[in-house]
């Protein structure tokens, strides 16, 4: 889904994917496939229900432009993006954000994982904390051990 603003996003929709850096297209469409990858967790198949925002006013955007550009009626208790970092790093990492409980606060996934986050976190049957202190040192979260 292209967007002119962000202000233009539907209310009825799927969470959101956010693309901020247009630097490298195959590392994105790579990025992108690894999100919309079905993978098998305690026996069942999950999939990520995202629209992706792939738009350059978003280019280089930071958090806090991010978080200000999102539209009030935006339903979803998270966000997630697809920054320089995410690009230039081998795994990847999605950085997820908190909308709801701590306004701001991250935490960096490995693609594989967004589709837990995305089932868990939209139906309410985990907290974004959860995730978040389940992240390893660096940051990222990798699945619970």
């Amino acid at each position: 889904m292209d967007l002119d603003n962000l202000n233009s996003v539907p209310e009825r929709g799927n969470s959101l994917v956010v693309r901020t850096d247009f630097e490298d297209q195959e590392r994105w469409k790579t990025v992108l496939q690894l999100v919309r990858d079905p993978v098998q967790e305690f026996g069942y198949t999950l999939y990520a229900h995202l629209d992706v925002v792939e738009d350059k006013v978003c280019r280089n955007m930071p958090v806090e432009k991010l978080l200000a550009a999102l539209p009030r009626h935006y339903r979803y208790s998270f966000l997630f993006v697809v920054d320089d970092l995410t690009i230039r790093d081998d795994e990847f990492p999605v950085l997820v954000i908190d909308l709801r409980h701590e306004r701001g606060r991250t935490f960096r996934a490995l693609p594989s994982q967004v589709q837990s986050i995305e089932n868990n976190l939209s139906i309410a049957n985990l907290d974004f904390f959860e995730f978040a202190d389940a992240a390893d040192k660096d940051g990222v979260f990798r699945g619970f051990r």
